[in-house]
């Protein structure tokens, strides 16, 4: 989500980017200021994807022609209605996402979960017919609530749910958010309330997605966290601190750095882009930050 306007969402963006991107998609042409150079020589260590919703000036196909163009084959963040352009295009659906309510009403919230129940099983079959694993959660705000019921009712709500993902071979990964910048009241905002609530399920369709960004601002100590709490994260996301933009140097976090650790630990999931770009060439942005964390 946006850290400037709170009210702009990953709907809203996908919402904003169909709109924006039909007579793009008509024309068949990608707009002025994206560069197309040549594929970046990958060294196949990291598996890479970008966040749709940070592409909002691009239809799903154009993204997809993208991430084909600079030399990887993901995309997170995409619901049903567009997996068949990411399969035409032979580009995979990384995280899948749809099934949610929104940010704030999520497995914490007990009043919530049969809405949730409902909408998780149905889009876990979807999930699982369509061939990919990855299917996003989220804790929703506390709204008073103490950590420790949180924990107890995502937990009741959960356990509804995964025995159905774990028969279909899908894996519920509940984000990781700030609640200090981003997401005010959000409860699974460190990295212990989720590990905890992972050994409490303890099931091996139930993660963590570990988001850079996100846990820089909550907690601070990315490469000791990632070392530390490897096995329960099956899912990363990259944006640069302040600020959520680009990953470069101009930024606090040392994403070379951070990607050999992760590397290190024989992590085999995917490292996905969510920063919004900022500078004129979004896509050479891109391209830099692809090129900066395959370690």
């Amino acid at each position: 989500m946006s850290p400037l306007d709170p009210k702009f969402t990953r709907r809203s963006a996908l919402r904003a980017a169909m709109l924006g991107g039909l007579g793009l998609a008509t024309a068949g042409v990608v707009p002025a200021g994206f560069a197309a150079e040549k594929p970046l020589a990958l060294k196949g260590k990291l598996k890479h994807s970008v966040a749709r919703w940070t592409f909002p000036d691009l239809s799903v196909a154009q993204l997809c022609q993208t991430v084909k163009d600079i030399g990887f084959s993901a995309i997170d963040l995409v619901g049903p209605d567009d997996w068949p352009t990411l399969k035409a295009h032979g580009v995979f659906s990384s995280m899948c996402n749809g099934a949610e309510i929104n940010l704030v009403k999520g497995f914490a919230g007990a009043e919530f979960h049969d809405e949730l129940v409902a909408r998780y099983t149905r889009h876990i079959d979807l999930v699982a017919d369509a061939g990919y694993r990855n299917l996003i959660c989220f804790s929703g705000n506390r709204n008073g609530m103490d950590p420790e019921q949180g924990l107890a009712n995502a937990e009741a709500g959960l356990k509804r749910i995964l025995g159905h993902a774990e028969k279909r071979g899908v894996m519920l990964v509940m984000e990781l958010l700030n609640s200090k910048v981003d997401h005010h009241d959000y409860l699974c905002d460190h990295s212990e309330w989720g590990v905890a609530l992972c050994k409490r399920l303890g099931s091996r369709n139930f993660s963590l997605l570990y988001d850079i960004y996100h846990m820089q601002i909550m907690e601070g100590d990315v490469i000791a966290t990632i070392r530390k709490h490897h096995e329960f994260f099956t899912h990363y996301h990259t944006a640069g601190v302040p600020g959520r933009h680009e990953i470069g140097d101009d930024q606090e976090l040392n994403y070379p750095a951070i990607c050999r650790a992760i590397r290190d630990t024989g992590f085999d999931g995917y490292l996905a882009q969510e920063f919004m770009p900022a500078a004129p060439d979004p896509v050479r942005s891109l391209r830099e930050a692809i090129r900066l964390c395959d370690v």
